[in-house]
């Protein structure tokens, strides 16, 4: 990792070797010989981490430490001494140093503690301007994130809005699909009619059926009075399809009758009534691999993936964890009266590193916990579920050079798969592309590496 480093040590000879190494490596480098001008450097120039040695004359390193902590709060600074002990260790740390290390140096070891002190400012840093970046969200309301992935989103979703066509949204559960699907429908041309949601996977058919056609009084037994579908209801407007991919066949043909006529007939009536909606769906299934099981139609397919919009899952927006983190943070300090303003970088680190199976609904109800738990002014690794804490990442290879370690060439391959799977969130559509197949080749290979 590249940064900047002060190097402070009152050997000019030490400061000039470890300066010609520090850049040999890629870092920035500079030095003084007293924590004076140490001090005076660093009111003009910023740096990333400080190394610096204890025994000094004049001001030591370890008061050196205690005033660059009160001067320039978050900067790390590593010690070094040919003195090394315990007691010095823990007289280092108590004045603020982030690191100690023992001469004579080795650079290997300088260069892991320095790579792991820039990490944890930037980390820092970023954490500071959690709350201003959340304040100064975006034109795209609740939808928070700059990551690439989301930068994209934002570009095809301004294209989107002022058009009339069915939009498709994809992605795993959690992702924020009908925050998106309000969002187009606030910036479309329809947007001061009503926007009607309904979950196709909440309700039987039968009453999925009165639902969204409506029904003729004394239609069924209950049918006391006659009821606008929520297709009328949204005359003018947009409706919503949340979980379109889990409607019976016999639904999916009505619903296709419905879009292609622009007409609907409540059950019971006797009177097809016109409609005037745009449609937007959404599913957390791979609607391809549905046409290719004969789960889905293909003519109803095309006719709701006009456009289509796949939301990226959490785990690919890296640090957009952070700032949709701090949002719920503020939302829910505010409904319980906690003084919480930030998060601490160690608990940062954890919430970056988790993979987030749930995505946003995930993260909201890991950070109301965290927020309900806190005992201080901010959010602490012991704050976050043990799951979230104690996560390490998967490995796809396997390092070393031990023969009986080795796999073979298929069980490389079906590990690769599998690791691809799971990033794609199951969506085998979405796998196949980003291993560069077809569809039916993926399947294929996956019928072979699968266990009977």
């Amino acid at each position: 990792m590249s940064g900047s480093v002060l190097v402070v040590d009152d050997d000019v000879g030490m400061c000039e070797l470890l300066e010609t190494d520090l850049r040999l490596r890629g870092y920035e480098a500079a030095s003084s010989t007293s924590a004076a001008s140490a001090l005076q450097y660093l009111n003009m120039h910023s740096v990333d981490v400080v190394v610096s040695d204890v025994r000094m004359p004049g001001t030591s390193g370890l008061e050196l430490c205690a005033q660059v902590a009160a001067s320039h709060p978050g900067l790390p600074v590593i010690v070094m001494t040919a003195f090394g002990s315990m007691e010095t260790a823990v007289a280092a740390l108590r004045a603020g140093a982030y690191d100690f290390i023992t001469k004579p140096l080795e650079m290997d070891l300088l260069t892991v503690s320095l790579d792991r002190a820039i990490a944890h400012q930037r980390l820092q840093q970023q954490v500071r301007r959690l709350t201003e970046t959340v304040d100064h969200a975006s034109h795209f309301g609740e939808i928070l994130g700059n990551s690439p992935a989301m930068l994209a989103i934002y570009q095809q979703l301004a294209q989107i809005a002022p058009a009339n066509s069915s939009v498709l949204l994809t992605g795993e559960s959690g992702t924020g699909k009908e925050l998106v699907a309000r969002w187009i429908h606030r910036r479309g041309p329809r947007n001061t009619g009503p926007f009607v949601a309904v979950n196709c996977a909440a309700l039987p058919e039968p009453l999925l059926e009165s639902e969204l056609f409506g029904h003729a009084k004394g239609a069924f037994t209950d049918a006391r009075v006659e009821r606008k579908g929520l297709f009328l209801q949204a005359d003018g407007g947009t409706l919503f399809l949340d979980e379109v991919g889990e409607l019976p066949l016999s639904m999916q043909v009505k619903l296709l009758r419905v879009l292609e006529q622009r007409t609907v007939r409540p059950v019971g009536g006797d009177r097809e009534i016109p409609i005037n909606v745009r449609l937007l769906s959404a599913t957390n299934r791979d609607l391809e691999e549905a046409l290719e099981a004969n789960q889905f139609r293909e003519d109803l397919f095309y006719r709701i993936n006009v456009i289509q919009v796949e939301l990226p899952p959490l785990r690919a927006r890296g640090s957009d964890v952070l700032t949709i983190a701090q949002h719920f943070l503020q939302e829910f300090a505010n409904l319980m009266s906690k003084p919480i303003g930030g998060i601490r970088p160690e608990a940062a680190e954890r919430l970056l590193a988790y993979n987030w199976p749930g995505n946003v609904r995930e993260l909201r109800n890991v950070m109301e916990r965290a927020v309900a738990l806190a005992r201080t002014d901010r959010i602490d690794i012991a704050d976050l579920p043990d799951k979230v804490r104690q996560f390490r990442k998967g490995r796809v290879l396997i390092d070393g050079d031990d023969p009986l370690e080795l796999v073979r060439l298929e069980e490389l391959e079906r590990r690769y798969i599998q690791h691809v799977l799971d990033v794609a969130g199951g969506n085998r559509s979405q796998a196949a592309r980003i291993l560069g197949l077809d569809r039916k080749t993926l399947y294929r290979k996956l019928r072979e590496v699968e266990p009977d």
